[in-house]
This record gives C-alpha cells, structure tokens and sequence, in this order.
C-alpha cells in the first residue's frame, strides 16, 4: 500500500480553518457531537442541491449505504481527504478510485457482527417454531388444539448447518451454532485454523449445500461474488432447505431462487438484502409464499449503530495525519 500525503490547502483556506465533514446519511448524535467539536459538519444527502458545492469544499466524506463514491463523484470533490463508510461493506466505494487520488477510506468491520448474527437466529427461530400469543382465556379443548398445532416439526439441534464464508460474521454464527448443537459445515475460499472454527467442519460448496437443511450466506463483497448463487447450487439444495441471506443482494440470483422457491414449495427462503435496494413490483421473489423479505436490517440496532458511528475516530485520525485504525487502502 502506497503512502498518504495529505493533499495540500486551498489558498482559499487557511490551515487553521476547521476541516468540512460532509454527512450524507445518518449518524449516531454521541459520535456526531464528538466530532462536531474538532471540525464542521453539515449533513446534506446526496440527492439535495447543495450536495455539488458542499462536495467542492469537502475534506471528509462520512457515508453509510446508498451514497455512491465512485470516480465521478470524486472528481467533484478536489479537496477530499477521506471517505469515513460507518459501516462493514465497502460495496458502494470505489476503492481503487479513492486510492489513485489519495483518498483514504476507512470503515467499520466487525461492529454489526452481533446484530447480524442475532438476526439470523431469529429468522430461523421464526421458521421453525410456530406461535402465537395469547389475548384472551381459553378453555380446555381449544387450548389443547393450539398447544397441538404449534408442535414443531424440527428443531435447531436437528439441522446441519452450511455457511458460506467463515468470515467475522461466519465464524461467529458457527459459534452460536455449536451452543444451539447443531451440525455445521462451512465453505471459504481461505483455510480457517481450527481453533477459529467452533467445531464447524470444511467441506467443497457442493457437499455443503447437499447436507444443510439451513444455508446461510456471509460472502464478501468481491466481484466473483455476484450471482455466485444461482440455479447450479440451487439445484443441489434440499427440497426444504431454508436459505438465508444477510450478506450482498447481489450474490443471490434472485429470478433463479424464485423458480427453486415455486418448485419446491417446502423450501424457504429468508432475504434481507436485496438488488436493487428498495425493489420494485418485478422483483422475482415477491409475493411467494415461501420468501420471506426483510427491508436490509441486518444492522438496525441502536448498538450496532453507535458502533458503526465511531468511524468518525479514524476519519478524525487521517484529517490529523495519523493512521487510521481500519483502513481500507
């Protein structure tokens, strides 16, 4: 990785002029207010009008999901120094773009990792275990009728469980796995030390989707990544596999998951990001039954965005010529 020099101040400016921080989406108020005591923020999305001047004048750039940096927009923007991404994936950034004009870019990994995982488990939780609340008495025969109709067929300890890719979120699911004592296999392009696996076992992609009941999806966002699962692993599925995905709406292709969904109708499929994000009326897996669709929450908790808010420590860290702890180039 090449050295950083910060890019030199606009006569315009003085060097003592506090840095502009240019907030595109939103951001925890602790961290906002930390950061608004060592530079100038002004939160202006991306689709307002004072976007194009304010990006003229912009030394940082703090940004979540849908605000795209890509060489288009940089060339707008010739004093920036850093883009901040509060946040785990960089699918949105251009990163060798950032790299050729001395951008750094800095991120969060790790900091949704807990909220994921809790979403994952209560996505299969909600697959497997039938039940409703109560809101009124109920007498013997009706009670034992319900009691009846919300047995469960099958429960976490029953199921293999096949990740596919045993990064922060991976290993740490394999670990929640193990505690509920279910089977699991995993797939990753890198060998993973045993001592990293929570008993998770390494099997070939074809061998992991032919013995998991559940296939959870926690690939990163490289380009061989996109539509890596289509109709060819797709067809060495269950017939009621559960699939889930809380990774990339790209990986998925979701026209071939809709046609697995239509002919296996005991399967299911639990999806949480999506291409494009908001879908339209043509998305291929709306209004099947068996596809259950959450609006990308994978991260929507108060604590996973506090942590995702504190990149602001390392965008502070490169304006003041330091190195940023997670940096991206």
């Amino acid at each position: 990785m090449r050295a950083f020099d910060p890019l030199p101040h606009h006569p315009s400016h003085p060097i003592n002029t506090s840095p502009l921080i240019l907030q595109t989406e939103h951001l925890d108020p602790a961290a906002a207010a930390w950061l608004a005591e060592r530079a100038r923020i002004v939160a202006c999305s991306a689709d307002d009008p004072r976007f194009g001047a304010l990006l003229a004048e912009a030394d940082a750039l703090l940004i979540r999901t849908y605000t795209l940096v890509d060489d288009a927009l940089l060339a707008r923007a010739p004093r920036l120094r850093v883009v901040a991404r509060a946040g785990v994936g960089l699918d949105n950034v251009d990163i060798p773009a950032c790299t050729r004009r001395g951008v750094r870019v800095v991120s969060t990994p790790g900091a949704n990792t807990r909220a994921v995982v809790e979403l994952v488990f209560a996505f299969l939780l909600d697959a497997l275990r039938p039940r409703v609340f109560l809101d009124h008495a109920l007498d013997a025969a009706p009670w034992k009728e319900l009691r009846k109709e919300l047995q469960a067929p099958r429960q976490l300890c029953d199921l293999t469980l096949g990740i596919i890719g045993m990064g922060k979120v991976g290993t740490a699911i394999a670990r929640v796995a193990a505690a509920m004592e279910m089977r699991v296999l995993y797939h990753d392009l890198v060998e993973i030390p045993a001592a990293m696996r929570a008993g998770a076992e390494p099997v070939a992609l074809d061998a992991l989707l032919a013995e998991s009941d559940v296939v959870s999806l926690h690939v990163d966002a490289r380009p061989a990544n996109r539509g890596m699962f289509g109709t060819e692993q797709l067809a060495l599925c269950k017939p009621d596999s559960i699939i889930v995905n809380t990774s990339r709406g790209f990986v998925v292709d979701a026209a071939a998951l809709a046609a697995f969904l239509r002919a296996h109708p005991a399967a299911s499929a639990i999806v949480d990001v999506h291409e494009p994000e908001p879908f339209g009326n043509d998305y291929p897996l709306l209004g099947l039954p068996n596809a259950h669709l959450s609006p990308h929450i994978g991260a929507a908790t108060a604590t996973a965005n506090r942590n995702m808010s504190w990149v602001v420590r390392d965008l502070w860290r490169v304006l003041s010529g330091e190195e940023p702890e997670w940096p991206a180039n």
